[in-house]
């Protein structure tokens, strides 16, 4: 997997990195330090390689590391608020929500295996590098794993716009919160077998927000950082 931008690698653990490619031109004595320190092969290169490896702004690094390691279902049962993914596409998106659970201290996200996006280089990106710090759970079918969930003692809430009031809700000491695709919200399968439909208030013209600012007030609303 190819990663890109200094932030990124420093957020990497050095023994996933296998090399590094460095623009030839880049001055950066900290840098050019922490490879040597932490003994991570790198490279120098041309722009031209780094622009044909990563078409974003890589800040002159690019990355080869291990494939992304996902967790299992059942390491999440002993946490108190699990964020889980009904088909989200956009790895923006996924990589600030990832964020978000990092800085309220939410430790796992839960995403499909087929017809959802996955853990890539502009996800990590977007997510600052917290991939490292957050579990990444991949399933093959979430009303499946609501169920077990439920089983194992969370309260399941689903984000959508006719659900109920968020500020009019005690929430469950341990939770899981569902937030749907960018287009098509949360799937009916799926808000069948949920507990809750909650909501955000909203008085002004726009009737939806972007996946991951709903993500994060919902998140803190409902107790990150607890």
């Amino acid at each position: 997997m190819l990663a890109f931008g200094k932030n990124v690698l420093y957020m990497t653990d050095p023994k996933e990195i296998q090399k590094v490619y460095v623009l030839k031109t880049k001055k950066d004595v900290e840098l050019f330090s922490y490879l040597k320190d932490h003994h991570i092969h790198y490279v120098l290169v041309d722009g031209v390689v780094l622009d044909r490896m990563c078409k974003q702004n890589h800040q002159g690094i690019v990355f080869e590391r291990n494939d992304f390691s996902y967790s299992s279902l059942e390491s999440c049962f002993d946490e108190n608020f699990v964020v889980l993914l009904d088909h989200l596409e956009d790895p923006h998106n996924f990589g600030a929500i990832i964020r978000t659970c990092e800085a309220a201290g939410v430790k796992s996200v839960i995403i499909p295996k087929d017809r959802s996006v996955q853990v890539t280089d502009t996800v990590i990106k977007t997510s600052v590098g917290t991939t490292e710090n957050v579990k990444i759970i991949k399933v093959t079918n979430l009303v499946d794993t609501v169920k077990k969930l439920q089983q194992n003692n969370f309260f399941v809430y689903a984000s959508a716009m006719d659900g109920k009031n968020m500020n009019e809700m005690n929430f469950s000491d341990k939770k899981v919160l569902i937030i749907g695709n960018e287009g098509k919200g949360v799937s009916n399968l799926v808000r069948k077998v949920c507990d809750e439909i909650v909501s955000i208030p909203m008085i002004g013209e726009v009737n939806s927000l972007n996946a991951s600012v709903a993500g994060a007030i919902l998140i803190y609303k409902m107790g990150g950082l607890s």
